[in-house]
């Protein structure tokens, strides 16, 4: 008898599950999310962490997405945008987007999927406590620039002089590149490399192709950047280190993958879109963004282009390829 109540109960779940779902969307209860992505993303991971959770979109959950479409200035107006709609939760692929959302409302809960620095960029009061309404992922910069600094040497066993491209003075960054350009010179000196600091001075192609003529006239050998998304617009970062024909490191494989950039190390950032999904959940259920943990990555990858590297005339170590995550052939 028990077995039989528990099938028919079991079915009726099945049965009504689309009516309460069609119920919901009727009276407006369905939540909705505002995702507000910086350039691209991983919205697809983002979904996937999602459904595990067991939330389907269109019938018990709802996105709305934007793009700036790596336009910083664009980042603003639609974080407005998205909380005029009054989303349940506001969603940012980056740091600069979660400044922006911030700004934009101090009520609606906001997510990072990722950022540089959180704490020192003022998005958060602190990782284990954030405070105020924002948490989500953010990225251990110190620990990623000196492994990718220390990938490069195994890359250029011989390399003497590194170039590291910061933005200082831009806004949301603080003085993330001057810190970590004294942090890493201890470790060039560990390596036996000189570490050579070039500045981009504000936003534009203009100031990103002045730095780039600084790295030549340094002859520095090869380059790597601090996380500025601002500074750093990807294409045209690209395209200017090919010109250059320097060897540069970047922040995420998708430069590799999408832009053929030389080498990529950092976050696995389908990970982070999974994980935010999970943030969300805990929101909806009614926990605080003040009480949740803000979270590092736990997962990274190394991407390397070899169609790039031959281009440059440059042979990657097996000893590196054997680790690489994706390699670009």
């Amino acid at each position: 008898m028990t077995k039989v109540i528990r099938r028919i109960a079991v079915t009726l779940a099945i049965l009504v599950s689309p009516y309460l779902a069609h119920a919901q969307q009727a009276t407006g209860k369905v939540p909705r999310i505002g995702y507000l992505d910086f350039r691209s993303s991983n919205l697809k991971a983002f979904r996937q962490g999602l459904r595990d959770l067991r939330y389907v979109e269109g019938r018990n959950i709802a996105i709305e997405y934007r793009s700036a479409e790596g336009d910083i200035d664009r980042l603003a107006p639609l974080a407005a945008e998205l909380v005029r709609r009054k989303v349940d939760v506001l969603v940012t692929s980056s740091g600069q987007g979660a400044i922006r959302a911030k700004k934009a409302t101090n009520t609606i809960p906001i997510v990072m999927t990722s950022s540089a620095d959180a704490v020192r960029q003022h998005i958060v009061a602190s990782l284990a406590r954030p405070g105020g309404n924002v948490t989500g992922l953010t990225s251990t910069t110190e620990d990623l620039a000196g492994k990718r600094l220390e990938l490069l040497k195994q890359v250029f066993p011989n390399v003497s002089r590194v170039g590291f491209m910061s933005c200082p003075g831009f806004p949301g960054m603080g003085n993330n590149g001057t810190r970590l350009l004294g942090e890493l010179r201890t470790v060039a000196r560990a390596l036996g490399v000189e570490l050579l600091g070039i500045a981009v001075r504000e936003p534009g192609d203009s100031s990103l192709a002045l730095a780039f003529k600084e790295a030549i006239i340094k002859r520095v050998e090869a380059l790597l950047t601090s996380d500025c998304p601002p500074a750093f617009p990807p294409r045209q970062t690209v395209d200017l280190a090919a010109k250059s024909r320097l060897p540069m490191i970047y922040p995420s494989v998708d430069w590799v993958e999408e832009l053929g950039g030389f080498m990529a190390y950092g976050p696995f950032r389908e990970d982070m879109d999974r994980r935010a999904a999970s943030y969300v959940d805990k929101i909806l259920k009614g926990a605080k963004p003040a009480d949740l943990p803000v979270e590092r990555p736990t997962k990274f990858e190394l991407g390397i282009n070899l169609k790039t590297a031959k281009t440059l005339g440059v042979a990657i170590p097996s000893s590196v390829l054997m680790w690489a995550d994706k390699v670009i052939e």
